[in-house]
């Protein structure tokens, strides 16, 4: 059961390249995004904080 995937993940992290990568890796495991990005500045420490959910294509068919 540890190695099933969720039917949904919240990504979230800097807005970097990296953090890019992180969500192309999901749609590619057969992820799709779901619902619009979000995106916050954290003045404290100068960054741009991001978040992507992503589903499970079952989910959304409402398997």
């Amino acid at each position: 059961m540890a190695d099933e995937k969720p039917d949904y993940r919240l990504l979230t992290g800097e807005d970097t390249h990296d953090f890019c990568v992180r969500v192309s890796k999901a749609l590619t495991e057969g992820y799709v995004l779901y619902g619009s990005p979000s995106a916050t500045f954290d003045s404290n420490t100068n960054r741009m904080l991001v978040a992507q959910a992503v589903v499970r294509p079952d989910v959304v068919r409402g398997a």
